[in-house]
């Protein structure tokens, strides 16, 4: 990345902490990062280009820094996709926390499709494609909505316990999905 790219990051954040997001003006962020209006659109569009590229690279990282880059289906990643969404969704230290609500469908959405990605790879031998295009689905949304628990307060269990279950779940499931044991 390059040192302007970063300083438009590193700008938009700051006005993400002080300010509502849909009142975060191009001028503002272009203030922040000490460059003119053309050196932001030669990086971005708009500033929700800014934040997709932003949000992509997060979930994609925290999942990666978390797994230690190995896709694999096991209990133990499955845990480690548990954490990574709770260190995704980590209550940010900001002051504008309606700025953190309104994006918070657009982070969701974003770390459904790394989850996604992650466990078709890691499925790949396990499942027919039919069987991974119905459960990596399932599997992702669980992941996701037990972190997004845990991170929001909603449930009391520590983080560990939270991933400790939602592997549980998952692997005994898939168990029981491998080895023909549903019956209709």
């Amino acid at each position: 990345m390059t040192p302007t790219k970063q300083s438009l990051i590193n700008a938009f954040v700051s006005l993400v902490n002080k300010k509502d997001f849909d009142k975060i003006l191009i001028a503002d962020i272009t203030n922040g990062a000490q460059v003119n209006r053309a050196t932001f659109y030669a990086h971005f569009n708009d500033k929700y280009e800014l934040l997709d590229y932003m949000i992509n690279d997060s979930a994609s990282t925290v999942i990666e820094k978390r797994t230690l880059g190995v896709v694999k289906f096991d209990q133990n990643n499955i845990i480690q996709l548990v954490l990574a969404v709770c260190d995704f969704h980590q209550p940010p230290n900001i002051q504008c926390r309606r700025s953190y609500l309104s994006l918070a469908p657009l982070l969701k959405e974003k770390m459904i499709i790394e989850l996604k990605k992650y466990m078709l790879r890691s499925l790949d031998n396990i499942l027919t494609e039919i069987e991974k295009n119905f459960y990596v689905s399932i599997y992702a949304n669980i992941i996701h909505e037990a972190g997004y628990l845990w991170a929001s307060g909603d449930t009391s269990f520590h983080k560990e316990e939270v991933a400790m279950k939602v592997s549980l779940l998952i692997t005994e499931d898939i168990s029981r999905i491998s080895m023909n044991d549903i019956r209709i």
